[in-house]
């Protein structure tokens, strides 16, 4: 594996249908081995976590990752709270930031950069029920729009 080679892990797709995406950081994750281990399984959600600031510390929580079959007494609980790794100037940037208004913290990415566990966190504002069905009616365009260019094809 290249030392900057990027492998993705898990994506949260919600996050993406709840909220815009204005901005995106990238943060190492304290992890224990059990941990690292069950993550290269596959064994990660991120489907509703949220990240929060906390004594000029930057927490993700509701992040599940499922305990190692083969880790016995090692196995951390799967919920628990987890320290993200960053520059205290970036800390307090995005602690600016989520004060706004409608402004969250959400973990988009996890993903392997070189050996090491990294995370894609963003800010974000909360989407509107019409948004999101404009989103959905988009996307469903494009698709139909592929589909059609891609029978002319055939």
């Amino acid at each position: 594996m290249q030392k900057n080679e990027i492998k993705t892990i898990a994506r949260n797709k919600k996050a993406f249908h709840d909220y815009f995406v204005d901005e995106t950081f990238e943060a190492g994750v304290e992890l224990c081995g059990t941990e690292v281990k069950s993550i290269r399984a596959g064994g990660v959600n991120l489907k509703d976590s949220w990240c929060e600031v906390k004594n000029g510390e930057i927490f993700v929580n509701g992040m599940h990752i499922s305990p190692y079959e083969k880790g016995n007494i090692f196995n951390r609980d799967p919920m628990r709270a987890r320290r993200l790794l960053m520059h205290r100037r970036e800390i307090s940037k995005l602690f600016g930031l989520i004060q706004q208004q409608g402004m969250a913290l959400i973990p988009t990415e996890l993903y392997f950069k070189g050996s090491r566990v990294k995370m894609a966190v963003s800010v974000c504002r909360g989407k509107k029920l019409y948004d999101k069905r404009e989103d959905l009616a988009e996307r469903a365009a494009k698709r139909d729009i592929e589909r059609s260019m891609k029978e002319q094809r055939v």
